[in-house]
């Protein structure tokens, strides 16, 4: 389940669409009144997991003072304007319609700003405040707009409006809070970023997905009797989303250096759909279905055109700064060249040949467990032991909720450098002093410095991986040893590692 919705989150171009479609089928069939109960549920896990990852603390932080005000200066002066502009040329006499191209407006940044900053080498640290900014700035602006604009053409009820922010906003965002400062708290600042918090996404986009059927379902039959309804809606957000890919372009390129230029654009042109699309649906009836319906074929328009400009991105800012530092060193430089094939021996052996240790670590305290045993079964059978880390893959993670799957070895390895150095660094000190205290109670140590593999990507598939092209003789690693509900939502990798893998593995848990 897991890794589907993984899939799910990397493919949400393709994901929306298809759920659009099995809303529309579910809709002329049966009665799909009765999903309106499923609505808040899928709302909360639409938005929640979205607030774990959100670094609140990033908005007081200093620099990029002069982006932050162009950015919220184009979400809230030209943006909202532009949609209520282009909504009463194509929706005059469907209000509810324009109240949805207004709210896909109105809500700027979301994850995907920061995926697809992070993608273009833009200033990922500029596009996180900006999404924490834009967010909090427009669910309090939401409700402001929606009455300024719309006032006249539908009935507004403000209180229920700002009932519903609460309920899917700052409700969310506190929990959010609070639930990240324990995760961070208990793992640690490092691994929290790189093994805790990508495994929220997936669970935001099981909401996404969730509220995205049930909007077409309830919309299914009005969409049978006017097929063309579809495309009347592409064409005013492909209108709003070309001019403010072109008028943030045009801003970023005037008045910033690249990396914040590329910030600008996706933080001007990546809206938090997720909330306008909660909002739709939960704050204005039945009608609210007409709107939701705009906000989700939205989703397909702002995936493919964001897709679309990361590839002009070098031409309209000029290629990325090249890295002067030297690549760092690949696995495979690293990893000992795999001993020939043995002939076919005529029986087995019941006696275990350890020759070759793999210890993956996590670099937490908890390795130390499995590194005693490591340095103790590598002692005893005079074998040799390499020390693997997997650092996760920031690239990957960062376009995880952008919809594509990133399968470019040259940009993987020049954006992953200074994690993977990193590692090193550490795994180099860490089996120093290991070393150091091994040495004490026996003549050598097995673990070396010059035997240390750093890959990035999953650290399931990496371990398993770099165990059978090494032909190791056996896998040691640890376990933290909790069995609390973030077990459960992290997942196990010893216990991936387990069934994945077709060499031995040992297991050391923490007393």
């Amino acid at each position: 389940m897991w890794k589907l919705l993984q899939k799910i989150s990397k493919n949400l171009s393709l994901a929306i669409p298809a759920m659009m479609l099995a809303g529309f089928i579910f809709g002329i069939f049966m009665d799909a009144a009765f999903l309106k109960s499923l609505i808040i549920p899928f709302t909360f896990l639409m938005v929640y997991p979205m607030m774990v990852t959100l670094n609140i603390q990033k908005v007081f932080e200093g620099g990029d003072v002069k982006a932050q005000v162009l950015t919220q200066a184009i979400n809230f002066g030209v943006v909202p304007f532009l949609a209520y502009g282009v909504g009463l040329i194509f929706f005059k006499d469907q209000p509810y319609m324009a109240l949805g191209l207004l709210l896909a407006g109105l809500v700027p940044t979301s994850g995907m700003t920061i995926s697809w900053t992070g993608f273009a080498k833009g200033n990922l640290a500029a596009a996180v405040k900006m999404t924490v900014i834009g967010l909090t700035l427009g669910s309090i602006a939401t409700p402001l707009y929606v009455r300024m604009l719309m006032g006249t053409s539908i009935e507004i009820d403000m209180a229920a409006i700002f009932k519903q922010i609460v309920v899917i906003v700052f409700i969310p965002m506190a929990a959010g809070y609070l639930t990240r400062r324990s995760l961070v708290k208990k793992h640690g600042e490092k691994r929290f970023k790189t093994s805790v918090a990508p495994k929220f996404p997936p669970l935001s986009t099981l909401g996404v997905v969730g509220i995205v059927f049930i909007a077409m379902a309830l919309k299914a039959r009005t969409i049978a009797s006017d097929p063309s309804m579809l495309a009347y809606i592409l064409l005013p957000l492909v209108i709003i989303y070309g001019f403010n890919f072109i008028f943030s372009s045009f801003v970023g390129k005037r008045f910033l250096p690249r990396g914040d230029a590329i910030a600008l654009v996706y933080g001007s042109v990546m809206r938090n759909l997720s909330i306008a699309l909660a909002i739709a649906i939960n704050a204005f009836g039945k009608q609210g279905a007409s709107a939701a319906l705009v906000v989700a074929v939205a989703y397909i328009v702002q995936v493919q055109s964001a897709a679309w400009y990361v590839k002009l991105t070098d031409k309209i800012f000029g290629p990325a700064p090249l890295d002067d530092e030297e690549p760092s060193k690949t696995a495979p430089e690293k990893v000992a060249k795999p001993v020939s094939e043995a002939p076919e021996e005529p029986q087995i052996s019941m006696v275990a040949d350890i020759k070759k240790i793999l210890f993956a670590t996590d670099i937490t305290p908890a390795a130390k467990y499995a590194a005693r045993y490591a340095c103790t079964i590598g002692n005893k059978f005079n074998a040799k032991v390499w020390a693997i880390h997997v650092v996760p893959d920031l690239l990957a993670e960062y376009s995880a909720g952008a919809g594509v799957t990133i399968k470019d070895p040259e940009k993987q390895e020049a954006f992953n450098r200074e994690a993977v150095k990193n590692a090193e660094k550490i795994l180099e000190e860490r089996i120093r002093t290991t070393s150091e205290k091994v040495i004490r109670e026996i003549s050598a140590c097995p673990l070396s410095k010059d035997r240390i593999i750093v890959k990035t990507g999953d650290p399931v598939e990496e371990i398993t991986k770099a165990a059978t092209q090494g032909n190791f003789d056996l896998i040691i690693m640890s376990t933290h040893g909790d069995q609390g509900i973030d077990d459960i939502l992290l997942g196990s990798t010893a216990q991936g590692v387990i069934h994945a893998s077709k060499i031995p593995v040992l297991v050391a848990r923490p007393s």
